[in-house]
């Protein structure tokens, strides 16, 4: 169930857990027991560091030269022969 805001025009803003069928009917005040409407907030997001970018990221590609592929394949991710996903079968 979502946590919605109402205002009470005499004690102020409260929060209740409510169905989200039954998100816009009043709301009762639980200090007075008086109708209350629900207000509209901004919604609380947080990141988590995955989804920063860093200041530092280079946001252009790299350019690879054929030297740089070789030099970082593995051994063993090399084919022998005109097959490459057969490797070591």
């Amino acid at each position: 169930m979502p946590l919605y805001e109402f205002r009470c025009n005499d004690c102020g803003i409260f929060d209740e857990w409510r169905m989200m069928t039954e998100s816009s009917n009043p709301a009762h005040c639980p200090q007075c027991q008086a109708a209350a409407k629900r207000i509209f907030s901004n919604v609380g997001i947080q990141l988590n560091g995955a989804l920063r970018l860093s200041k530092t990221a280079n946001h252009e590609p790299q350019l690879v030269t054929k030297s740089d592929r070789d030099r970082d394949r593995s051994p063993r991710a090399k084919s022998h022969g005109g097959r490459p996903w057969m490797i070591n079968h």
